[in-house]
């Protein structure tokens, strides 16, 4: 049981991004603070001043988790990757598609421009950001103008473009004007290399410059040209912040740290993908023989990447594991190209990780003790699954099988995943049915078994492998019927996994197991019983919700099927902007225009078999 008093008390005084869960371990709210301890200390004591949705969402909150980091631009970034990666239900507000502005210098193209772009591309530019201010940004950009006459046009000077007049920017000393083709190109690079070194932290004196203006303005009292000053300052200096919660990076990266206890380890993995933090997870081992760190990480290295469906272009570490080239060469030939080991030394790639460092020992140091008592809780209760069966040995990756349909329309079946008695939401899986006809379940788990054993026995350079692991116990939402289902599969694939169903009694509640043909009922309040009834709810809510989308989606499918100009991409697209039928409805032909992929008669089309003709 999650006790919030103590765990209050052991917040620290940092700024960071705190991370709200359900009783189901959703994450249900996302949120920054320049002060973990004070902002957290306000949700869960008394006040009247709580707003409405607060109060709710504090109701539903058994459990929170935090991530301290060194600024608060940090949390800034960090919190909109984990609310967009995520989407948290009390987040509403923050779930829009705006993206952190980047400074943009095209450095692919003849005479470079200096922009603020939201997309980072691979397009040879160079990049730097994300920044939390684009009004910053716009200042930044407007004084590098002014001191450095670079051009905004997007004319196209790789082709030997040039013009007669050049623009009004010439004429008022921001642009060298390319256009004219005489301008020196050399010349002309050295004011964006000039960008670049400030940018890159390694020249200070536009802001030291800049600072004896203000001065000066001050001392002859134009306080106003002083105040324009000083806003600039801000500026430039928001832009020269280290940001490491983010990078412009693309290789996609995991970044793994360790902290030590006492008999303890706590592993942390921050996910970079496309160079934003994505997400994480922690683990904490039994370190009794008290392991050299290579042989930690050289070992936990190969455990988390034999499960793991995606292995990253960069692994980064704090020390080289033991056989790192081995490692090397099979976690290349698992991904199909090459993947590095890393243990940086300078720069962004030691930066962020120390922040993972940080976290592991803030992680160790605070919920240590709680998570080794929950993992030993549910070895207990593991173990007491194993005697109680009879099985060979500890059940401790658990799959469980669910089929969802009405009357047999858009079946769908879902696979979830317990490690150690705990979800492992990462190896879950979706299958929507096939071949199996006239909701059929026993037809239908047998499908869903045969592909994802199927998967399972493909060769390792088969893109399609996702399911690395053989369960030590596969479950299915069902009595025999479906337990037979299963064992079919296993023997047409040869393989030998125990197998047992869950049944429920006549409220639909979880009853108990039936494994070889004998029923085993256990007690409502033990831990037993409570892992079971998680595993099931878990199955058939996952398989419910991939149902519930699915006849989402053919029902949008058959309200705009005859409506001209309107095929399967745009209607793809018209789903994922507008979420559903009724908003699609109600938009305006200007609101339909901006869909990707709609042309205006096809807005008009649309707008039209709705609401009339204009």
């Amino acid at each position: 049981m999650f006790n919030f008093s103590e765990e209050l008390k052991k917040v620290p005084d940092q700024p960071g991004v705190y991370i709200m869960k359900d009783e189901y371990d959703r994450i249900i709210y996302v949120g920054k603070a320049k002060s973990l301890k004070k902002r957290l200390r306000q949700y869960f004591t008394e006040s009247t001043k709580k707003s409405a949705k607060v109060r709710l969402m504090v109701e539903n909150i058994k459990e929170f988790e935090y991530i301290i980091v060194h600024n608060e631009i940090e949390s800034l970034i960090l919190e909109n990757n984990l609310i967009k990666g995520n989407e948290p239900k009390y987040n509403i507000l923050l779930k829009d598609d705006k993206q952190y502005p980047y400074i943009k210098i095209t450095l692919n193209e003849k005479y470079p421009r200096v922009l603020k772009v939201r997309k980072v591309l691979k397009d040879g530019a160079k990049y730097y950001g994300p920044f939390p201010s684009a009004y910053a940004v716009n200042i930044a950009i407007d004084y590098f103008h002014d001191i450095y006459p670079l051009r905004s046009c997007s004319l196209n000077f790789d082709k030997g473009f040039t013009k007669r007049r050049p623009c009004l920017n010439y004429f008022i000393n921001r642009c060298y004007a390319p256009c004219k083709g005489d301008v020196d190109e050399d010349k002309y690079m050295e004011n964006v290399k000039k960008v670049i070194q400030f940018l890159d932290g390694k020249d200070d004196s536009i802001i030291k410059d800049l600072y004896e203006k203000m001065k000066e303005q001050s001392e002859k009292l134009e306080y106003e040209e002083a105040i324009v000053t000083r806003d600039t300052i801000n500026a430039l200096e928001v832009l020269t912040k280290k940001q490491i919660a983010d990078s412009a990076d693309f290789a996609d990266q995991d970044i793994i740290a360790m902290a030590r206890g006492v008999d303890e380890i706590c592993i942390q993995i921050f996910f970079v993908r496309m160079g934003k933090i994505v997400g994480r997870e922690h683990f904490i081992l039994d370190d009794p023989l008290h392991d050299d760190q290579k042989t930690i990480l050289s070992t936990f290295v190969k455990q988390f990447y034999l499960g793991s469906a995606y292995v990253p272009q960069e692994i980064i570490l704090e020390n080289y594991p033991e056989d790192t080239t081995e490692i090397e060469n099979w976690l290349s030939q698992k991904k199909g190209k090459r993947v590095n080991i890393l243990v940086p030394q300078r720069g962004e790639k030691v930066r962020i990780l120390k922040l993972v460092q940080e976290n592991s020992e803030e992680m160790l140091k605070k919920y240590g003790q709680r998570f080794m008592k929950k993992y030993r809780e549910n070895m207990n209760t593991l173990e007491q699954l194993m005697d109680l069966l009879g099985l060979k040995k500890l059940p401790q990756r658990i799959e469980c099988y669910d089929i969802s349909h009405i009357s047999g329309v858009e079946a769908v079946g879902s696979m979830v995943v317990f490690e150690n008695g705990e979800m492992k939401k990462s190896d879950y899986r979706k299958f929507r049915i096939k071949t199996a006809r006239g909701g059929d379940d026993y037809a239908a788990m047998r499908e869903v078994l045969e592909r994802r054993f199927n998967r399972y026995i493909a060769p390792e350079t088969d893109k399609r492998k996702s399911f690395s692991k053989l369960p030590d116990l596969l479950i299915v939402d069902g009595g025999k019927g479906q337990i037979n289902s299963a064992k079919e599969v296993m023997k047409k694939f040869d393989l030998d996994v125990e197998i047992c169903g869950l049944v429920k009694d006549e409220f639909h509640k979880t009853r108990g197991l039936i494994y070889e043909d004998n029923e085993y009922k256990m007690p409502v309040s033990t831990n037993l019983y409570r892992l079971l009834y998680k595993i099931q709810d878990e199955a058939h809510r996952f398989a419910i919700g991939f149902h519930r989308s699915r006849m989402a989606k053919k029902a949008f499918r058959s309200e705009l099927d005859d409506i001209k100009g309107i095929g399967p991409k745009r209607k793809n697209a018209l789903l994922d902007h507008f979420k559903g039928i009724e908003a699609i409805k109600n938009a305006s032909i200007d609101e339909l225009k901006k869909v990707d992929g709609m042309n205006e008669p096809a807005a008009i089309s649309l707008y039209e078999h709705f609401n009339g003709r204009r």
